[in-house]
């Protein structure tokens, strides 16, 4: 059994390199053996205040189980001391007896004025309590994110309404939308969780640099390819997705998507998290509405802009705009990444996780016989275990069941419908920009539903806002009378609503799983529920292709409303039916 030896000298202080620092802890077994040995103390003189003054007051040591039978002498110790220092790796040092005497009022003493001290530390109030959890960790340097997630998103908006807008002017079919759509929901499914295995494993500054410049790259590859195809003769819709710059549009745009949910999901489950703090709910709470806030604001001005400079100008001078946008805030964004880290005093420099650090320093690496496609389907496994196996799992389910919902929002399904039934073109764009500032509402409503409600309980009302409100509209679909302009208009007012509580749940939603799972697993797990939730987005879309008639839409319009119910009622279980899991990471939530 390894034997850890004390060495303390009155003319030395006590310097321990090798061992850290920490307050000291000592087992009842050791305590009550030293008090045992009465031939410790060899006078009853006072002790020297002058040689505490030399001593450390916080140390700690492994492997003290230490057994009291035999005390070495000098002599032995001295004879001893060369053997012990090759084998055992705590330090092996002199114990001195003199420096262990001291009086039993003289401790008696110390122990009441270190009560009285502890007694008379001040004790928060609940105002104050509230005051400190609403202010960030690092409030410059969320500022500095703020800036970040503008520039990017702002691109990253005005690509996915500009390139699709460009596919368009070339054929009037969506069949080459519809396949570009589907094989970046399949990257997703398959390549997310292995980005978020990668990204959990390098630095959080180098991978973020790697993947933006990936991903601006993609969408200047994919201009260059719109931009070619409306150089050349156009063709039928059928031969497009066949001819070489389609084929390469397809891979670039696959990238430039999975690059873009890896980012997203960095900046907003790992990121924010450091800056803001964990354990402050009201900072977090309000630093993920200022992110989403920005989101959907880059989401209307990047299509407004892209719009208008449409309507000005032809699609390639259009689409060289875009691609000049690329490249003036991709060093702007590396810039503010850089800076973000530095206003916060190097925080996202931090380790992600302590088995790595470990990994790392006994000098693990990975196999290199093992190929990247066994890489690629070990990561996927690894990304669905971990997914499975987090705490809140129930609140991240929910989150996915929303996506089950593509006909009762706003989007290509609702707008087909919309046309279909001979509406306006002005209230369709209405109805979309309504439903997109509902949502930046929903952030300030999110933030004042944790504050007063707490974290799970603003959840719960989101999602059953949301439910209700389309439950109203479902009937309202099934009454038959939308054949008629206000209850159409009624029954659109009623998804406009329902955004409020979607987009309540998607914030908090957010940070409940940023405050449920571990920084070290945050991007692999969340691209997991990414590729998650985009199946189910396909599962969906593969049975609106299958009924595509508009006379299936009321039963499209069922399955909509019973994903979010059923969203509604798994996160509601979950929160009535706490785990104490559930109850040690949210005790501040729980009443």
């Amino acid at each position: 059994m390894p034997v850890a030896f004390l060495v303390v000298s009155a003319a030395n202080p006590l310097s321990l390199p090798g061992v850290a620092r920490s307050p000291p802890r000592y087992s009842p077994r050791v305590r009550h053996r030293l008090a045992s040995r009465r031939w410790l103390n060899f006078s009853n003189r006072p002790l020297d205040s002058g040689r505490f003054g030399h001593l450390s007051s916080r140390c700690s040591m492994t492997d003290t189980d230490v057994q009291y039978d035999h005390v070495a002498t000098d002599g032995e110790v001295l004879s001893e001391k060369s053997a012990r220092e090759t084998e055992c790796p705590v330090p092996v040092v002199h114990l001195k007896p003199d420096i262990l005497e001291s009086d039993s009022s003289s401790i008696l003493t110390a122990r009441a004025f270190v009560d009285s001290l502890l007694t008379a530390l001040p004790v928060l109030s609940v105002e104050e309590q509230n005051a400190l959890a609403a202010i960030p960790a690092h409030p410059a340097g969320l500022y500095a994110l703020y800036a970040n997630c503008l520039a990017g998103n702002l691109v990253e908006q005005l690509w996915n309404f500009a390139w699709p807008s460009a596919i368009a002017l070339l054929h009037p079919s969506l069949l080459p939308v519809a396949v570009m759509g589907f094989i970046a929901k399949l990257a997703i499914i398959a390549g997310g969780p292995l980005v978020g295995k990668l990204m959990d494993s390098f630095p959080r500054l180098p991978a973020y640099n790697f993947l933006n410049t990936l991903q601006a790259a993609a969408q200047l590859l994919s201009a260059a390819m719109i931009i070619r195809a409306h150089s050349i003769p156009r063709t039928y819709a059928s031969t497009v997705i066949f001819r070489p710059w389609f084929i390469v549009l397809v891979l670039a745009g696959a990238v430039e998507r999975l690059c873009g949910i890896a980012l997203g999901v960095a900046m907003e489950r790992d990121w924010v998290v450091l800056l803001a703090g964990v354990n402050r709910p009201i900072a977090l709470a309000q630093a993920n509405a200022v992110l989403n806030r920005i989101d959907l604001l880059c989401e209307i001005a990047g299509a407004s802009l892209f719009g208008i400079l449409l309507a000005k100008y032809d699609p390639v001078t259009c689409l060289k705009s875009a691609a000049g946008l690329m490249i003036f805030l991709l060093p702007v964004t590396v810039l503010l990444a850089w800076l973000t880290n530095k206003l916060s005093t190097g925080v996202l420099d931090r380790p992600k996780s302590l088995h790595n650090c470990c990994k790392s320093c006994n000098g693990g690496t990975v196999n290199e016989n093992d190929s990247i496609a066994g890489v690629g389907v070990e990561a996927i496994k690894l990304g669905w275990k971990e997914y499975i196996q987090q705490p809140v799992l129930p609140a991240s389910l929910a989150y996915v069941l929303l996506y089950f919902n593509v006909v009762l929002a706003p989007g290509s399904l609702m707008t087909a419908f919309l046309t279909q039934r001979g509406l306006n073109p002005s209230v369709i764009g209405g109805f979309s920009g309504l439903c997109a500032f509902m949502g930046v509402a929903a952030t300030f409503v999110s933030a004042n539903l944790v504050k007063h409600l707490g974290i799970l309980k603003a959840g719960a009302a989101g999602l059953l806002f949301q439910a209700s409100l389309l439950t109203i509209a479902v009937a309202v679909y099934w009454s038959g009378s939308l054949s008629q302009q206000c209850p159409l208009l009624f029954f659109l007012s009623l998804i406009v609503l329902s955004r409020l509580g979607h987009m309540s749940y998607d914030v908090v939603g957010a940070q409940i799983l940023q405050t449920g799972i571990p920084s070290s697993k945050a991007n692999l797990i969340g691209t997991t529920e990414i590729s998650v939730a985009s199946l189910a987005e396909s599962v969906m879309l593969g049975v609106a292709i299958v009924a595509n008639d508009s006379s299936h839409f009321g039963i499209l319009a069922m399955l909509s409303l019973m994903s979010v119910v059923g969203a509604a009622w798994m996160f509601c279980r979950w929160l009535l039916n706490p785990t104490d899991e559930q109850r040690s990471l949210f005790a501040f939530d729980i009443q």
